[in-house]
């Protein structure tokens, strides 16, 4: 399985592709966890509130429960207490739900911004590797054994740019089928080139199928 090109040329450009991508990925996970850690610093206010007033309830209706079993007296004085514990309860609820909103907050973007920029630069970049990495494997076993050259020269009429072509033959087509062997080599080279492959040494005459 062929990872990068055999020339040197293209191989650099994949190695360096490769390490902006990984680049990129380790800078939108720093970034997501970064502003997590800050956005989450957020909800601290909340939570000290609410564990603030959950203590204070809890005061409350220890002292509304002592004070509420005097006799004759205690009933009427447990219930400013057990009116305060009930605020202090509210104020808890609010705070924690403060808390959970600002950490929800937190999480969604930090996942916005891993998901999202990881996302669209992985579209372009994993499926162009794969396809190297299949086309070229797929490629290399036909060099390897020396045949169906002609193949890629075919394949070269079909996809180098006519600029390309011409700069070979003025006929490139009439020269495949007329077998002309340096053409055939010539248009071959370009398409493995081109697949980030290497050419193996050309041949005197054509290879025997």
């Amino acid at each position: 399985m062929s990872f990068y090109a055999a020339s040197s040329g293209k191989r650099t450009a994949q190695i360096l592709t490769d390490i902006v991508y990984v680049g990129w990925v380790a800078l939108c996970v720093w970034l997501a966890i970064t502003l997590h850690s800050s956005l989450s610093d957020l909800a601290e206010p909340g939570e000290h509130t609410a564990s603030a007033a959950t203590s204070l309830s809890e005061s409350m209706h220890g002292a509304g429960d002592f004070l509420g079993g005097v006799p004759l007296i205690g009933e009427g004085v447990a219930e400013p207490f057990d009116d305060a514990a009930a605020a202090a309860d509210r104020i808890a609820l609010a705070g924690a739900d403060t808390a959970d909103a600002v950490e929800r907050a937190a999480f969604w973007l930090a996942f916005t911004v891993i998901v999202v920029p990881i996302g669209l630069a992985s579209s372009r970049y994993v499926p162009a590797r794969v396809r190297f990495v299949r086309e070229s494997s797929a490629g290399q076993r036909f060099l390897d054994a020396r045949a169906d050259i002609e193949l890629f020269a075919t394949r070269a009429l079909a996809h180098q740019p006519l600029h390309r072509l011409a700069r070979v033959s003025p006929d490139p087509v009439g020269a495949v089928r007329r077998q002309e062997w340096p053409v055939i080599y010539a248009l071959a080279d370009l398409e493995i080139r081109e697949s980030g492959m290497r050419m193996p040494t050309a041949p005197t005459a054509p290879p025997r199928y």
